[in-house]
Parts: structure tokens; C-alpha cells; sequence
């Protein structure tokens, strides 16, 4: 059983899913939260799960390794990124290299990059005249969306499609996916006896 933690900046819908898709699983379960927002609803999401929770702020996370002794607390063997914003450090990128994934909101390696995430992104894309867009899940690496590519799913893009109908489309694909990649990746025995 692998302990995961999942890092999150807003109102959680993914982490959720990841939750609760692991809640009962024989491969992993969410064992920590951490979250740079002490407002943000995604930490009420862990609360009504009992899911521990760690709120830092940029000196804790960028000035110290800290962390790293919370995630040991927890025995956090992978990390999953679900909409959290801040560049990781290259002292928890190296502590968790290639245990580590980000969910893009995009085909990257297009629409990436800092300052690119939620709407932004979306309308970057309607923006653009695109006819398909869809997720990415990367492992983490030093820069904002560069690590090597883990998975990607799409969906068309109709004329008439508003940025909000674009972010509605993405979403159902992280729902649905995200959980299941991070499964394969943390569990890859797990798949093969799914598959055999």
C-alpha cells in the first residue's frame, strides 16, 4: 500500500476525485493533503474524509526542506499534483523524482508554461481557433509543465464552444483519467493482473 499525497490550490475537484477513487483501493490512499490557500475549499474536501492536511506558505516551502520531514511523517511514497499553482522546488523534485505527476489542462507541450493554468488556459485555446484540446499528465521536473509526458487524452472543440464549455470538456477527462493513470503508476502489478 503506497501513501499518496495529493497538492492542491483551490477548490479540489480533482483531489476529490482522487480521494475517493483510492478511498477503498488495495494500491494507495491519500494520506495527506497539502495546500497553499488556508482558505481554499479543497481543505474541507480532506477534513470530511479525515485526510490530514498541511497549509504552508512560499518561506516554507521554497527557504526550508520542511516538508520533506511532514511527507516522511506520512510515509508519502508519491505525490500527485491537482491544480496547484507554485513551481516545485528542486529539493522535492529530486526527493520524489519520477514519483511525482502534474495534471496539465492541455496538449502539451502547447498552452504550457508559467502563468498558464485554468481559464487561462481555456481561453488561450478558444483564443487560438483550435478544434480538439484535452489533459496531459506529466511527471515533475524543475520548470512549470517541461517533464516527460505520462498520458494524454482529447476532445473536439466545436465552433460555437465557449471557454467554459472547453473547461467543462477537460474536466470530465481529468476526472475520469487521473485517478486511473496515478493507479497504474503507483500500482503497475495491479494493472498487469487488470489486464491479464
Amino acid at each position: 500500500m503506497t501513501n499518496l499525497a495529493v497538492f492542491a490550490s483551490g477548490t479540489g475537484s480533482n483531489a476529490r476525485r482522487i480521494a475517493d477513487f483510492f478511498a477503498h483501493s488495495d494500491c494507495a490512499r491519500v494520506r495527506l493533503l497539502v495546500c497553499n490557500k488556508p482558505d481554499a475549499p479543497v481543505l474541507d474536501m480532506a477534513r470530511e474524509r479525515g485526510i490530514p492536511t498541511q497549509v504552508i506558505d512560499r518561506a516554507y516551502f521554497y527557504e526550508s526542506e520542511q516538508l520533506l520531514s511532514v511527507l516522511a511523517e506520512h510515509d508519502i511514497g508519491f505525490i500527485a499534483l491537482a491544480g496547484f499553482l507554485w513551481l516545485i522546488p528542486p529539493y522535492l523534485v529530486q526527493a520524489y523524482w519520477r514519483r511525482m505527476v502534474n495534471i496539465h489542462p492541455a496538449l502539451l507541450p502547447a498552452y504550457g508554461g508559467k502563468g498558464m493554468y485554468g481559464m487561462r488556459v481555456h481561453e488561450a485555446v478558444k483564443a487560438a481557433g483550435e478544434r480538439e484540446t484535452g489533459i496531459t499528465i506529466h511527471y515533475v521536473n524543475e520548470r512549470y509543465d517541461e517533464g516527460d509526458i505520462v498520458f494524454q487524452a482529447r476532445c473536439s472543440i466545436a465552433p460555437d464552444d465557449t471557454s467554459a464549455d472547453i473547461a467543462r470538456k477537460v474536466q470530465a477527462l481529468e476526472h475520469e483519467h487521473f485517478p486511473r493513470v496515478l493507479e497504474r503508476l503507483i500500482c503497475p502489478t495491479l494493472d498487469d493482473n487488470t489486464t491479464a
